[in-house]
């Protein structure tokens, strides 16, 4: 009698797993008193102190919506788990509405990011946003999602993303602390992966910014245009090679980029020749990893042997992030979907568990993170599902604000009703 391989799973399924998996850190794994989203765990207990991301936060409102559409938890469960997060959400401190990097999710209390980074976080902000607009959107009936749908509303109002950009600034400001003003001074400038800040300012129901802040700010940046070509493809915008991979992915978890253009770009065009250059370079291998091929790709910040390293072509050390591969389902789908085999089929012993894949691993160092990280975990349930069936996209693209955000800074798109 032989010991016959266990039948493979269907793409779908697949999928479904990977999916209901990364979600669960979301769901499982969320703090339990405030249900944020921790910014990491380990693999096989949850992190001992109360910090929690509010980015990641914003990424596991949107693993929830899908979880919901997915059956993977009720609907009802759902909306009641979002509605607790929100609460919890309306009794911390927030600097002008917005809030911090990071929290406590026991006390609701700041937890600084930096020696002058403990007020408010624009960037972070956005990405939390962008989860509860989508949610929003999808908890459209009586009771309990009417009163979520208020709670966001409330929320949304009060953020005041023109403070800003307060005494003339010609961009976006990252930072502002109660302590400290705006002397960290980081603009907001692109490309990289802050246009849900610009679209969500420019949306803004009370306290929205001019355009010109877009367009003299965040595309006025010396790596903004591109033009150039890497490995054979010409790349629109950003730095050299693309930057890291979720440059394509966090903006556009919501962000539809199918048909997006504006003054600059084509955004689609732009996160697919981002994608190929990503995996062309693995697939090359110019620094010989081991490992690295058209099954085993993908450069995105991540944990790293030495830390945290945001890899990208130009910054490699041999070290693989699932996330940048599986969060690029919509751009290269047949290429994703071979590296979420060998990850799963030929590596899931080593890098799957309770939570999906692990953060990073690298062959050529013999290394694995130790950990699950919100940022990282979040997009890849977000961008499957975008791939599958749009439903971020739709929710997202639907929402009135945004729309007038997108329209009052000269994009075009298909969910507009232009043609592009």
């Amino acid at each position: 009698m032989t010991n016959a391989k266990p039948p493979q799973r269907s793409d779908e399924a697949l999928l479904d797993l990977v999916q209901r998996k990364s979600f669960l850190f979301f769901w499982d794994g969320a703090h339990p008193v405030s249900f944020l989203a921790r910014d990491r765990t380990g693999l096989e207990s949850d992190a001992e102190d109360d910090l929690v991301s509010i980015g990641g936060s914003g990424f596991g409102v949107l693993a929830i919506v899908v979880a919901a559409a997915r059956g993977f938890v009720t609907r009802e469960a759902a909306a009641e788990r979002l509605m607790a997060m929100v609460r919890f959400l309306e009794r911390t401190p927030s600097y002008h509405g917005l809030f911090p990097h990071f929290m406590n999710g026991r006390t609701g209390a700041t937890i600084p990011f930096g020696r002058k980074d403990d007020g408010g976080d624009l960037v972070e902000t956005a990405l939390l946003f962008q989860g509860l607009l989508c949610a929003r959107a999808y908890f459209n009936a009586d009771g309990v999602e009417q009163e979520l749908r208020n709670h966001i509303t409330w929320l949304w109002s009060e953020v005041e993303w023109s403070w800003h950009a307060r005494d003339g600034r010609k961009a976006l400001t990252w930072h502002w602390s109660p302590n400290n003003g705006f002397s960290i001074d980081v603009e907001v400038r692109g490309w990289n992966e802050c246009l849900i800040a610009y679209v969500l300012a420019a949306a803004a129901p009370r306290y929205c910014i001019d355009p010109i802040v877009y367009h003299a700010g965040y595309a006025q940046s010396r790596t903004f245009l591109n033009g150039r070509t890497y490995y054979g493809l010409e790349l629109p915008l950003g730095p050299d090679y693309g930057g890291p991979l979720f440059f394509a992915h966090y903006s556009f978890c919501g962000l539809d980029p199918r048909g997006l253009v504006d003054d600059y770009a084509d955004y689609w065009r732009q996160n697919v020749q981002h994608t190929v250059i990503n995996h062309t370079h693995c697939v090359l291998n110019p620094g010989g990893f081991k490992g690295y091929g058209p099954s085993s790709w993908g450069l995105t910040a991540s944990d790293d042997p030495a830390g945290y390293m945001a890899h990208a072509p130009d910054l490699d050390n041999g070290v693989i992030s699932p996330t940048a591969a599986l969060s690029s389902f919509p751009y290269a789908p047949a290429e994703a979907m071979r590296a979420l085999r060998h990850f799963h089929d030929d590596l899931g012993d080593w890098i799957f568990g309770r939570f999906g894949f692990v953060d990073a691993f690298s062959q050529t160092h013999g290394w694995r993170a130790e950990t699950y990280l919100a940022i990282d975990q979040g997009p890849i349930v977000a961008m499957i599902e975008n791939y599958r069936s749009g439903l971020l996209w739709r929710l997202f693209m639907s929402d009135p604000d945004v729309r007038r955000g997108l329209t009052r800074l000269r994009f075009r798109s298909p969910h507009l009703g232009g043609q592009t």
